[in-house]
Formats: C-alpha cells, sequence, structure tokens
C-alpha cells in the first residue's frame, strides 16, 4: 500500500471515504484537519490532526519544522496503529523531523518483533534512524535535530515511545460524577528533571540558563524550579567553555554534536492499558504544552465531540498563550484520538518499560476491515 506524506493530493481514498486536504483563504499555506475512523477488534479510534506554522516576525519565510504521521493497520493489522508528532530544530530542523517520522514508521513497521515485543522494536527503531541521519549526507544534523513523541495501538493497550520534550497525555474518567483528569503518558525529558539533568552532566554537559552563561545569573544555582513556573529562560546543555548547542532538552533524534554531551535518542517506553475510563489521549509539540498545562488541555478538548473542533481550539489557544508572554509563537501540531465504543474495563496497568525487554500479553488474533494510511505534515498561517 502506498504512503503519502508532506504533500497532500486534493484528496485521500480511504476504503471509499474521501479524507479532504483544506486550505485556509488568502493563505499559501495548507492545512490539514480532518477525522479518520479506524477500525479496532472491538472499539474505534477517531482522529484529528492540525499542524500551524509559527508566527516568526524576524523570518517570516520559516517553514514548520513540525510534522506528524498515522498510520493505521501497521503489518495488515487492523488492531495496530501508530500516532506520532515530531518537533524539528536547528538549521534542518525539517528535514530532520520528516526524516525521522518516515524511517522510524517505516523500521517499525516491516519489524518482525513489533507485536512480540513492542519494547524492542522501539529501541531498535530509534537507534536505527537516529544513526541514518547522522550518515544521510543531505541532512547536516550536527546542530539540528527533532523530538518524537509517538503511541502505537496493539489492541486496547497504549505503547508510548518518547524522545525529547513533545508530550502524549491520556484522559481519565473518574468514577463517581466528578471532573475529568489528565494523565501524563510521558515524561518531558528536559534538564528540568534531576536524573536527566544528572545525567548529562556526567557526560560532561555544563547546564546553565542563558543569563547564566552571560553572567547575568549566579551559575553555581544549580536549581530552575519547574517547567511550569520558571519563565522563559530555561536550563540549557551547553559544551565545557564553549557557547552550544544550548539545547532545552535531555533526548532528541539527530543533535550529532550535543551526543557528545549526553543527548541521546534512546525513548522511554510506558505501557498503558485502555478502559471504558479513557474517552480520549492527546500527543502534541511543545508548541502546545509550553504555556498549557497537560490538565488545560484535556478539559478544553473535553469540551468538544469532534475532535477537528478540539485541535482547532487547543491551537488557537496555544498560539493566543505564546502572543502574551513571547513576541512569537512556536510551531504548534496536535493530534486528538477518542476512543469510542470500548466497553471492557481490564485492569489498569502502566509505568515505564525501561530497556529492551518487557513482553506484552499475548495478542488476541482477528481478522477485519481493510488497512489504511494517512502521513500528515502540512503548515498554515494563523487567521
Amino acid at each position: 500500500m502506498g504512503c503519502v506524506c508532506c504533500k497532500f493530493p486534493s484528496s485521500l481514498s480511504d476504503g471509499g471515504k474521501k479524507i479532504k486536504r483544506k486550505r485556509r483563504k488568502n493563505t499559501t499555506a495548507d492545512e490539514f484537519s480532518e477525522v479518520i475512523p479506524i477500525p479496532s477488534h472491538d472499539f474505534k479510534l477517531e482522529c484529528a490532526a492540525l499542524t500551524r506554522r509559527g508566527y516568526y516576525p524576524d523570518t517570516p519565510n520559516k517553514d514548520n519544522q513540525d510534522c506528524f504521521c498515522i498510520k493505521t493497520s501497521i503489518q495488515g493489522n487492523p488492531n495496530v496503529h501508530i500516532f506520532g508528532v515530531f518537533d524539528g530544530h536547528g538549521h534542518s530542523g525539517k528535514q530532520c523531523s520528516n526524516f525521522v517520522k518516515n524511517r522510524l514508521i517505516e523500521i517499525l513497521s516491516s519489524d518482525e518483533t513489533l507485536l512480540e515485543d513492542p519494547v524492542k522494536a522501539y529501541n531498535s527503531a530509534f537507534s536505527t534512524t537516529n544513526n541514518e541521519l547522522h550518515d544521510n549526507p543531505d541532512i547536516d544534523d550536527s546542530m539540528s535535530g527533532t523530538t518524537a513523541i509517538t503511541v502505537l495501538v496493539i489492541n486496547d493497550k497504549l505503547y508510548v515511545a518518547n524522545v525529547g520534550d513533545s508530550r502524549a497525555v491520556i484522559s481519565v474518567k473518574p468514577d463517581h460524577q466528578g471532573r475529568i483528569v489528565s494523565q501524563d503518558l510521558s515524561d518531558d525529558q528536559t534538564p528540568y528533571r534531576n536524573d536527566e539533568c544528572e545525567r548529562v552532566k556526567e557526560c560532561g554537559a555544563r547546564v546553565l540558563s542563558v543569563d547564566q552563561v552571560e553572567g547575568l545569573k549566579d551559575p553555581s544555582v544549580q536549581s530552575w524550579g519547574d517547567e511550569e513556573s520558571s519563565g522563559s529562560d530555561p536550563p540549557r546543555l551547553w559544551m565545557q567553555n564553549a557557547m552550544y548547542p544550548g539545547t532545552a532538552f535531555t533526548r532528541s533524534v539527530g543533535d550529532s554534536l550535543a551526543e557528545k554531551i549526553g543527548v541521546m535518542a534512546v525513548p522511554e517506553v510506558s505501557v498503558t492499558q485502555l478502559t471504558h475510563n479513557h474517552p480520549f489521549f492527546v500527543l502534541a509539540s511543545d508548541g502546545v504544552f509550553e504555556f498549557l498545562s497537560s490538565q488545560t488541555v484535556v478539559d478544553m478538548v473535553d469540551r468538544y465531540m469532534d475532535p477537528r473542533g478540539a485541535c482547532s481550539a487547543v491551537v488557537a489557544e496555544s498560539y493566543k498563550s505564546w502572543l502574551e508572554h513571547e513576541n512569537r509563537t512556536d510551531d504548534i501540531t496536535i493530534i486528538v484520538v477518542h476512543v469510542n465504543g470500548l466497553i471492557n474495563s481490564g485492569g489498569e496497568s502502566g509505568g515505564e518499560v525501561g530497556g529492551s525487554g518487557g513482553q506484552p500479553p499475548p495478542l488476541r488474533p482477528d481478522v477485519s476491515p481493510q488497512q489504511s494510511e494517512m502521513y500528515g505534515s502540512v503548515a498554515s498561517d494563523f487567521s
């Protein structure tokens, strides 16, 4: 089966259902946001995705370096699907994010061990993709790369692999008639985390904010609060006696120079059992979570029955929040996935799975609807 990457035709065919590309009037950029029904074993996933180029007054022609992918029926199995958001950075950020999106999904899709050991497959795919990006003569990833947040759905389990500071969140419906709550499926990999901060220091990184590097604040103070309250000068990674690379994350794919001080492409993988108490889950770049908390995003998505409306609302609010704090915005990308019709209430399970072990429970065999896939990487000005 073919796949469409980055450039959409006027419509994509999905089993007779048209998936349309949208173009905003009075702009030269494209926007894609559509509901895609995905058949599964005993429930349906209904999703929408939206990516929007940031507002950069100093570089108005800057590309959207974010991209996303949605691929269903992996290896022809109608119960296996993958969602991903990739946030590129640096001079070659767009090339890096698109390369990683394509190769990571290709490698995972062709891995014969994927269904037997998803964690091992994830680790292998990220390692191979990272090495291939380093070796690609057409992409300079010395100071460019991408984050990657992916959710692999196998039957009624979510395998979430994270590299960087994009995020996956799931909504949890309480048993009593209370407020729906958010539960992070990934943990941002930044120097705010003590474990990640110490790890990169052991690899030779200096961890300092820009003000500390420039001598405006005491560099010996190694406490920066937390991500949601620290302001716009986060701790960053620097070479010894050098003013680069200055990454605000501790893991990424690419960034070959930063690898020398501990930045790595090893994913953290968590496993979550879906139940009827999980109405939806969300993947988004830090363009969303820079100023909006996970709970705020879940509350906003919960107001919309249609995931398209939820995507648009979150992107608009993210854009607004950026301009309230800064004179620019980041690129903003989100995928919203509704879980519809899941009536089994299997035991809750979750938590990080380390290394390449971790065998999932046996998969339930099934034969059902035809496979389909959709890739998207498009940009739009805000209006």
